[in-house]
Order: structure tokens, then C-alpha cells, then sequence
């Protein structure tokens, strides 16, 4: 069993961080937990010696780092294969990297005008036109696994693979921010949240007292 050290930042803003961590929880693998915190925005205390990026999420196997949650997410599910972290099926498989894949690069105005925060109620804010073409992509590739690969499970592809793990914090922004979503998108997001690594994480998130400015645009308005 190779030793994991996985490092993380706060955990009611660093949708990054929450990534890595619900994908090594929800897939019951074994971890260490070392969490630092936001010192400036983007920068984090004590990261230096950690990542070789200066940044949020690393894992470290067997005393080697890798970083971003999308090249952890790939060795993970290498690691682990018997945790079934990629669909199966070649098709779903192809879909649930391209899907993942345009989570971890895109959706900026999303990002920018819907920061996530947990522990924060901002029903409305932050919903310009761009912001809205963003969540109707979500919401398309939600409907389109859900339908397409869904089957009897819950999540994007049936079971619980990596593909969820990138859309999570996507829907505690949706929640943060009361956004409206059709059926099948709620009755997805809803799982999400219902998932108990989503759950902790979120416990844990609401329970922290550090305040970033820069991840706080709405709270004196």
C-alpha cells in the first residue's frame, strides 16, 4: 500500500484542495492530511517546501509529489484501479476525462464571480450573462452523462468516479449562490452534496474562521 501525504489548503475556499480530498475519501484510500492555509490570495503559508508549483492540491506518494488535481486524479485511479475511478466503459471513460478535463481548464467566469464559500449564503450574486452561459455548459454536461451513462447509480456515470470528484465544488457554488437548476441537474448536485465526503468536507469548511478578502467579494453587501 503505497503511504499517501495529501496537502490542502482551506477548506471553505480551496476548490482545488476539495477536489484531491473528496476523490481519496469517497474512494475510502488511506491518507495523511496536511492542511495549511491562505495567507494573500493564491498564496499559501507554509507551501514552499510542499509543492513544487507553490500551489494547492499536492499528493505526495511514497515521499514523490504530484500535483494538480487532474494529474492526481489519474494517478490515483492508476494506484487504485480495483476503486474503479474511471468508467469502465471505453465511450463513458472518453467522456468522463473530456468532461473532467474542461472542468479543470474552463468555466473562469464562473470561477471569478462565484468563488466558493461554504459557510456563505449570496443568493443572486455574481449572475452575469457570462456567468450564466458557464453554469447552462454545467448544466449540459451534467444532463448528457447523467442520461447518456448514468444507469442505476446517482453520480455522472453510474458509481463514483473522478469526474464527480472535479464537478463537487461546483455544487456548493451552486448552493452558496442559490442558483437554479433543472431536474436532473438538481437531483445531481443534490447527490453530490449528499456524498459523505462532501459532507465532511463541507462540515469541516463551515467550522473554519480565517477570512480571505479576495474570496469574500459579497460579504459587506
Amino acid at each position: 500500500m503505497p503511504v499517501l501525504r495529501l496537502i490542502i489548503a482551506n477548506k471553505n475556499y480551496s476548490s482545488w484542495s476539495m477536489r484531491a480530498w473528496v476523490l481519496l475519501r469517497e474512494a475510502r484510500i488511506p491518507f495523511e492530511e496536511v492542511q495549511l492555509k491562505f495567507t494573500d490570495p493564491g498564496r499559501v503559508g507554509g507551501i514552499e517546501e510542499l509543492s513544487p508549483t507553490g500551489l494547492v492540491p499536492v499528493l505526495w506518494i511514497d515521499g514523490e509529489p504530484v500535483w494538480d488535481s487532474l494529474a492526481i486524479c489519474e494517478a490515483v485511479a492508476e494506484l487504485f484501479p480495483e476503486r474503479r475511478l474511471w468508467p469502465a466503459d471505453a465511450i463513458a471513460r472518453r467522456v468522463a476525462r473530456s468532461v473532467s478535463a474542461e472542468m479543470h481548464a474552463g468555466f473562469g467566469e464562473l470561477r471569478r464571480n462565484m468563488p466558493m464559500n461554504i459557510r456563505s449564503s449570496h443568493p443572486g450574486k455574481g449572475l452575469s450573462p457570462a456567468v450564466r452561459s458557464d453554469i447552462e455548459r454545467v448544466v449540459s454536461i451534467w444532463e448528457s452523462c447523467r442520461v447518456r451513462f448514468g444507469g442505476d447509480g446517482e453520480m455522472l456515470f453510474g458509481g463514483f468516479t473522478c469526474a464527480d470528484a472535479m464537478f463537487a465544488p461546483v455544487a456548493t457554488r451552486f448552493s452558496t449562490y442559490a442558483v437554479g437548476l433543472p431536474s436532473v441537474a438538481q437531483r445531481y448536485a443534490s447527490a453530490l452534496l449528499a456524498l459523505p465526503s462532501v459532507r465532511q468536507w463541507c462540515e469541516a469548511a463551515r467550522a473554519e474562521t480565517e477570512f480571505v478578502p479576495a474570496d469574500e467579494p459579497y460579504a459587506s453587501g
